[in-house]
């Protein structure tokens, strides 16, 4: 069978029940999935340091797991090892110590199955928004019509069905991080990972994308890990925010955000939004006071 043919975007249904106060789980607390299913992500006991000169650790004995289908956030403030995690979990680097696994197989390197978006787009300049959808597509040899047919429906998707032909100096900034997640999302990754992708984007055109990709992982079903420094942001997007600090870097705290689907601007001024952010607020100024 063509490859093609068995790729498809894929629906999921969320919970719009609203439940009270946030709880926060302790920082060793693995918070795994349920029985008999492996974890989408699982990072355990992982350390890793940049060889520099001096060396730099940049994170500690970290632990924790994402289930299939959950949005879960890591925040932190620079320096915490927010996109080393990350790039431990795409296989870019290799754990010192622990070990990492998705859908429960060991990471040993860079997996299609894992998609990752930047905080620079990174797109290829001198082809379109379509071409750069559907260069995944092209690389693990779909033909021109089912990659490009593919790619449409990906831009539908982000919201950009109008820039197929246009190239990325085109495009606004907003634009062409939109383009990035299709083009990450090409080949059906069972992961995302989103490494602070809205960061460079003024307020406003922040919150509209944020509402976007809220629709984007209700569409797909996909497991999401998102890197940001906003608190407001990781509570809007997330099912659980992962806290992060120190250098090295280390889980601690995870704050559950008890807050229904689909979730809405408005959402913001709830209470139990006060209270996450307390509770992640806290778990940082701990540190900062350690």
């Amino acid at each position: 069978m063509c490859p093609e043919a068995t790729r498809s975007i894929a629906t999921k249904t969320t919970q719009t029940n609203r439940v009270a106060t946030p709880a926060i789980s302790a920082a060793s607390d693995a918070l795994p999935a349920g029985a008999g299913q492996p974890a989408a992500i699982a990072v355990r006991h992982c350390s890793f340091g940049y060889r520099d000169d001096p060396p730099r650790p940049a994170l500690a004995g970290v632990s924790f797991e994402v289930a299939s289908g959950e949005l879960v956030a890591v925040i932190g403030a620079n320096g915490t090892g927010k996109s080393t995690l990350l790039k431990l979990i795409a296989g870019l680097l290799a754990p010192e110590e622990g070990d990492i696994a998705v859908g429960g197989r060991e990471v040993r390197g860079p997996d299609l199955g894992v998609g990752f978006v930047f905080q620079e787009p990174r797109l290829l300049p001198w082809r379109s928004s379509l071409e750069n959808v559907a260069l995944p597509l092209e690389l693990a040899g779909w033909s021109r019509n089912a990659r490009e047919a593919r790619a449409r429906d990906l831009l539908r998707l982000v919201g950009a069905p109008d820039v197929e032909r246009l190239r990325p100096h085109q495009l606004s900034g907003g634009t062409r991080q939109r383009t990035a997640i299709a083009r990450a999302l090409a080949l059906e990754p069972a992961v995302l990972l989103l490494d602070e992708p809205f960061s460079a984007l003024d307020a406003l055109t922040r919150e509209r994308f944020n509402v976007a990709l809220q629709s984007i992982w209700r569409a797909t079903g996909t497991t999401i890990l998102l890197v940001t420094h906003s608190i407001s942001e990781a509570i809007f997007l997330a099912d659980r925010v992962v806290v992060l600090a120190g250098r090295p870097g280390r889980i601690v705290a995870q704050v559950p955000i008890r807050l229904g689907r689909p979730r809405t601007l408005v959402d913001l001024d709830a209470s139990i939004v006060s209270d996450a952010s307390a509770a992640i607020r806290a778990a940082l100024e701990r540190e900062d006071l350690a």
